[in-house]
């Protein structure tokens, strides 16, 4: 064994640590316009300080972890950087949301072979973007690049949400009885979930991302590239709002395992959900990935959102001013089913 001939740094082994220091800087200023009152120390300490504060008398904190699945992928083909972050942010702060958390703060994870600098700020730009519509706050993350074992010019993404709720404000479903109604919010698209079907669909039928999705309007100008990089909604502050109106009483994040998987996780196991798919509209794009992959009914409900990107339980007297509370801010939103009691052996969920 010998020793090198000449000296070698870390930025001969693939990592620049000058690279780093530069992104930190570009990406303060947007971590800064995320700040809440309870951040007590950010971005660039060896980590950061929140307080809970004295608003809550019982407070519970609620954790979830997410990334955004092979869409990355997607993103990465067409050079679409912007808005990756958006959804990162989406997976997560919307899982904590079903449980009536109020998102306090983000962290994120970014990971690549050698940090491009520009690239890297554009994704964590999306990432504040999500936090400011989230309200929460950016408050760090690890940037990480891992030369020789990551794929050329590729980058990966997890991000972490911690949220608070009043204990007694919990929402987990319990209280869901037959007789209540099943509201849904619409999605933007197919959010980050069925990505790897997607993927497969578009490389098997060579399909011109570029071209225009059929059955969308002239004055939309949508491409299928427009429409599978749609950001995932964020659906915090509208829900937030709607539970000082009405009572909530369970709600299902429609992610990986589409309708058919994700609303029976907020049931009892007495009672069974009652979807009637004519009761909202299927945004082009659904139609286009059904087509083109032959894909068939079952398999659309259980691998992708379908168009209903969060659906709520509330009782049969709340639906009307649930719909009115979301649609004042900004969503759209359906009556699209009921529930039903659970005959012995049936499936928790039905999509008729």
């Amino acid at each position: 064994m010998s020793a090198a001939t000449v000296p070698l740094s870390y930025r001969d082994a693939g990592v620049d640590i000058d690279a780093g220091d530069a992104l930190v800087e570009r990406i303060k200023p947007f971590a800064r316009r995320t700040m809440r009152p309870e951040v007590l120390a950010g971005i660039g300490g060896f980590g950061a300080l929140i307080e809970v504060g004295k608003r809550y008398r019982e407070p519970v904190l609620v954790a979830g972890t997410d990334g955004v699945g092979t869409k990355i992928d997607l993103a990465q083909r067409l050079g679409r950087h912007d808005t990756i972050g958006i959804d990162l942010v989406a997976m997560s702060v919307n899982d904590i949301l079903v449980q009536g958390a109020e998102p306090l703060f983000f962290l994120d994870y970014f990971v690549c072979e050698r940090l491009d600098v520009d690239v890297a700020a554009r994704v964590i730009a999306g990432i504040a973007k999500g936090c400011e519509i989230a309200g929460c706050a950016l408050i760090g993350g690890e940037t990480a690049e891992h030369p020789g074992t990551f794929p050329k010019d590729a980058y990966d993404l997890a991000g972490f949400a911690v949220g608070v709720v009043e204990k007694s404000g919990i929402i987990d479903g319990r209280d869901i009885v037959a007789g209540d109604r099943l509201v849904g919010v619409a999605s933007s698209g197919p959010h980050s979930n069925g990505f790897s079907l997607i993927r497969r669909i578009v490389d098997v039928t060579k399909a011109d991302l570029d071209a225009p999705l059929p059955g969308t309007s002239a004055a939309a100008m949508a491409t299928l590239a427009d429409a599978l990089l749609a950001p995932t909604r964020i659906y915090v502050k509208p829900v937030l709002a709607l539970r000082n109106r009405v009572a909530i009483k369970g709600m299902a994040h429609i992610t990986g395992g589409g309708l058919a998987l994700n609303v029976p996780r907020m049931l009892p196991d007495d009672v069974r959900a009652r979807l009637d798919r004519r009761r909202w509209p299927r945004p082009p794009v659904f139609e286009w990935l059904q087509r083109n992959g032959n894909v068939t009914d079952d398999e659309m409900h259980r691998v992708f959102n379908c168009g209903i990107g969060m659906v709520l339980a509330v009782a049969a007297k709340d639906v009307d001013e649930t719909i009115r509370s979301l649609v004042a801010d900004g969503e759209q939103a359906y009556a699209i089913g009921e529930i039903v009691e659970r005959p012995p052996g049936a499936e928790p969920a039905v999509i008729v």
